[in-house]
Order: structure tokens, then sequence, then C-alpha cells
């Protein structure tokens, strides 16, 4: 089995067989009989799945991990071997986020050694306060950008304010947190892994000014994404603990978060456990998107997130002969929900061909067409989004 890839694909049977060879110390069988091997991913020179364990028993199936990894290693074909290690909590036990950890090991690569990240503690400790939120190491401000439901551009638009944010000056990193569809790497033209270094962090790839993490860098892309709240959240606050976003002396202004669709678990593992500096609500102009507005705006503001403002998207379509818009969704029903809401509107972006094209070519508009009509919307809203966090 080859791949146009410079590096063979290696043989899924190959790979569920050796992983037979690590016995789940609870059932007797191996991983992959025992279905415990859970999202494999097999691609060029790289193989990987995620391995859940009870809440109570996260060291006894590290070492798991550590043998699974260490057989993958073993396969022909396979020069990088990844892990994901997850919890599933007891019935009715508040969700443990923590114990979760991402390890990348190649040949001659890093050291086989790695420790689980131990759980939270967060069973019987109900009488202590929640922690409050802290900042991402070396980096300035977070804004997160966010929608009340998904399709409707929220990460067109995270893409292309950030990097207009670098275009501005600025020192920018996204942060690919929409775990179910990451879509970042195709719209920046990112096919490359990122590193780890001796510290075990991840160091982000770089486009466009922009440095970037995203799941999609780990997972292939037509993988689904079946993964538990915890899973998805414990992955979040990976990206923000173990990233090198920066460094003394070199540290991010902001850190642009494409946050996923909706009001979840992410959404309050990033609330909760990162100082925010604001938000900014994407939006289509119908009634059903903005519905999911108001929702979204309430959740960060019951989490003390400041909203920076809301994005109207899909504004309307530009006449083909004459120019004028056709309001395909309606129109100006976000720019309605910011004035009920009390918050800045920031700008319409129209439905454009060029802004499609874009995203699907791997290079955002406002670098591909920085002085067009539409690159200069998302120039304006960079601007508004600037100056409402200090800059």
């Amino acid at each position: 089995m080859t791949s146009n890839d410079t590096n063979p694909v290696p043989d899924r049977d190959q790979v569920l067989a050796a992983l037979d060879h690590v016995r789940d110390p609870k059932s007797g069988r191996g991983l992959a009989e025992a279905g415990l091997v859970q999202g494999l991913v097999i691609a060029p020179g790289r193989a990987g799945f995620m391995l859940e364990a009870p809440a109570d028993q996260v060291e006894l199936y590290a070492s798991l991990r550590d043998a699974a990894e260490k057989v993958l290693l073993g396969v022909a074909g396979v020069e990088r071997a990844q892990v994901v290690l997850t919890t599933q909590d007891a019935p009715g036990a508040p969700p443990t986020a923590d114990a979760y950890r991402v390890e990348s090991r190649a040949r001659g690569g890093l050291p086989d050694a790695a420790k689980a990240v131990p759980p939270s503690g967060g069973h019987g400790h109900a009488h202590k306060p929640a922690p409050r939120p802290q900042p991402v190491p070396f980096v300035k401000r977070v804004v997160a950008v966010a929608s009340g439901k998904g399709g409707v551009g929220k990460s067109t638009v995270a893409v292309n304010l950030a990097v207009a944010l670098a275009r501005g000056g600025l020192r920018v990193g996204l942060m690919d947190a929409d775990i179910y569809g990451p879509s970042v790497p195709r719209m920046l033209g990112l096919k490359a892994q990122p590193k780890i270094n001796a510290d075990k962090k991840m160091i982000p790839l770089e486009a466009f000014g922009l440095k970037t993490v995203s799941i999609g860098f780990i997972v292939d892309e037509g993988s689904p994404m079946i993964w538990r709240g915890p899973m998805a959240s414990s992955a979040i606050t990976q990206f923000i603990t173990d990233v090198v976003w920066g460094e003394p002396g070199d540290e991010l202004d902001v850190l642009v978060v494409d946050m996923p669709p909706g009001t979840g678990d992410v959404q309050l593992t990033m609330a909760q456990k990162v100082k925010v500096d604001g938000a900014v609500i994407v939006s289509t102009p119908q009634e059903v998107a903005l519905i999911d507005v108001r929702r979204g705006a309430g959740m960060f503001r019951k989490t003390d997130v400041p909203i920076l403002g809301v994005v109207e998207n899909m504004a309307y379509f530009p006449d083909p002969a004459t120019g004028a818009p056709i309001p395909i969704f309606g129109r100006g029903g976000a720019k309605a929900v910011a004035v009920e809401l009390g918050v800045p509107f920031l700008g319409e972006v129209r439905i454009d061909m060029a802004l499609r094209e874009a995203c699907d070519a791997g290079r955002p508009l406002v670098e591909a067409d920085p002085t067009g009509e539409v690159a200069g919307v998302f120039a304006a809203i960079a601007e508004q989004v600037a100056r409402a966090i200090g800059y």
C-alpha cells in the first residue's frame, strides 16, 4: 500500500495485528480486539489512535499507551506513532478534562518516556472554588471567534481576521479550537506536522505571519472527529499549556482562537481556564442563525468574557450585472441583534467568489488581494478589534 507521499502508507491489518500484541489489563484481550483502538488514523509514515481509559486508572493505561506506540513503530512504514490517552468519567461524576496527552515520537526522536497528565482532582472537591482563568503563557491578549451555529463562515472570518491583524503590525497566533471540523490547515495551506521540542511542547507552524496550531495537523483531513466532550476540552487545554506560543521578549500580541460552533464543553473550558480578552461573534443574517447568536452572547456574558462585536457574514450577494445586493439570507439581521445586545457591529462580509477560492487555495483573501473590497472589510474589522483590546 503506497501513496504519492515520499513515505509509504502502513498496512491497516498489520497495524491492528501489532496493537493486539498489547493486552488490555481488564479484559486480557489485545487492544484492537478489546475495542480500545478508536479513531485509528493511518497516513504516509505514521499511525495513531485514541486510547480511552477509566479515570481512576490513567497511570496504568499510560504504560499501555507507551507500549502501543512502541509496537506501532515496529510496523513497516510507521516512522511516527501518535496515541491520544483520554479518560471516561464515572457516571454522575464531573468531567475530568485534564487526563489527556498527545505524544508524538519518531525513531531516534523524542525519548520514549512520557507521563500521563494526572486527573484534575475534580471528584469530591466541589467545595473548592473554581480556579480563576489564567493568561496563556507569552500571549498578551486572547480573542475568541465564535458562532452560535455551524455553517456561518466562522473559520473564514477567524483566519482573515488573524492575517489582517498580522498585516497591521501585530504578532499574531491562531489556535484552531474547532475540534470537530478543523479547517484552518486547509485555509492556510499547511500540510506539515508540527515539531515537538525537548520539553515535549508543540512548536506552531507558521504561515502568512501567523503561528498556528490545529488538531488538523495531527489527524487526517478525511477522518471523522468522534470525541467525547472531556476529550475535546482536554485537547484545548493542551493547545494552551503545551504549545510554544512565544518566549521572553517575543510574546504574541494576540492569539485568535477559532472556536467550535455552539455553547458546549470547549467554549466553557476556554472561558473557565483562559483569560479571554474578548469574543467576536459571527452570524449570517437569517433569524435561525440569530437565535443562536443570542445564546452565544449569553454564554460569554455569564462567563465574564467581553463581546467585542458581531460580524455579519454572507450578508448579501452582489448582482453580477448591476452589483446591487441580493439578500439571499435576508439583510441586516446581525446588525439588528448587535444593537439589541448593546455590542458593536463590526461589519458585513458579502458572499464573494474570490473569498471562497482563496480559502480553498490555502491563501487568505486579505493576503491574496489586500487592496480588494472584501479584504478592506476584514482590515476594518481587525482595526476595531485591535483597538478594543488595547492596540
